[in-house]
């Protein structure tokens, strides 16, 4: 992966070499398969979380199932304030925290392995690139932490509707859509080459 989300600021694997010219950051990124930093929907999420950050101060960021922290130290090198992760699995909570340390951002960001359910206080900006089944289920969950914005993807766009319509009884606003197809040699399950990302606002 080797990716520019900014003038200043690329994301990369770790066999993508590349030297920093004055004024880059550079995010060096280990990661599982499960939503790499390459995925369609990582890089659709990364695009929603910068327009989410710029559309207002952040004190507070929260990412759900937050994996090897893509997303996580993408926010907090965007200036997301106080970052904050949260996955079941204790290898991914490990992970990230190694990703933390290794890009000099483990002071601005901590991890918890666990759920969301440990959590009392809003998030302004909440992101959440988890499975179809996932996001479903957690609409209340989400709903109850998210105070402004919320950056959503894992589906595609057969899925949307009944999830769209979950949020919208809730009373948040569909601001940006955003797809990106994905090459596949046989049909998905869900029947779609295209995975979506939205940025929704409350």
């Amino acid at each position: 992966m080797f990716y520019r989300l900014s003038p200043q600021l690329i994301l990369r694997s770790r066999w993508r070499p590349y030297r920093a010219r004055p004024g880059e950051q550079v995010l060096v990124l280990r990661a599982p398969r499960a939503f790499p930093p390459g995925h369609p929907t990582t890089l659709l999420c990364l695009e929603l979380l910068k327009e989410a950050l710029t559309a207002g101060g952040c004190r507070r960021l929260l990412d759900v199932g937050c994996g090897s922290g893509v997303l996580l130290l993408a926010g907090a090198a965007l200036g997301g304030g106080l970052c904050l992760g949260v996955d079941l699995s204790r290898q991914a909570a490990r992970l990230s925290r190694d990703n933390a340390q290794v890009n000099r951002l483990a002071a601005r960001v901590r991890v918890v392995q666990g759920s969301t359910e440990c959590l009392r206080r809003s998030f302004e900006v909440l992101v959440a690139n988890l499975p179809w089944p996932v996001q479903l289920a957690m609409v209340p969950e989400l709903d109850r932490l998210a105070s402004r914005s919320l950056v959503l993807s894992g589906f595609r766009d057969v899925q949307e509707p009944e999830l769209l319509a979950c949020y919208q009884e809730r009373g948040w606003r569909l601001m940006r859509r955003l797809s990106r197809d994905e090459w596949a040699i046989e049909v998905p399950p869900e029947g779609s080459f295209t995975w979506v990302a939205w940025r929704l606002e409350k």
